[in-house]
């Protein structure tokens, strides 16, 4: 029978102050994030300004934080590159206006 010779007591140390210093850390990191608010919703987006990408007239496709968005102009004609605010969500379609 295989039988383990006597453990060294510095290494049950090493390796007890190892699992605490991690869990320190995740407890940490896991507090932060629930402290920070989400940064992306609806009501972040109203009163932002996205950049066109597709010919509005009235219905396009804008830019705004690294997504691509499908918008309804409210009225007029906008071409790719002009910037636009946002004015509604609804759903997943921004309603938007030219900006002056």
């Amino acid at each position: 029978m295989f039988q383990l010779g006597p453990l060294n007591p510095w290494l049950i140390a090493i390796i007890a102050i190892g699992i605490v210093a991690f869990l320190v850390v995740a407890i940490i990191w896991g507090i932060r994030a629930h402290r920070h608010q989400a940064l992306a919703g609806r009501e972040e987006l109203i009163g932002r300004t996205a950049e066109v990408l597709t010919v509005m007239e009235p219905k396009g496709t804008v830019f705004i934080e690294g997504e691509r968005w499908t918008a309804i102009l409210e009225k007029g004609r906008v071409e790719p590159g002009e910037e636009v605010i946002i004015t509604k969500v609804n759903g997943l379609k921004l309603r938007v206006t030219k900006k002056q």
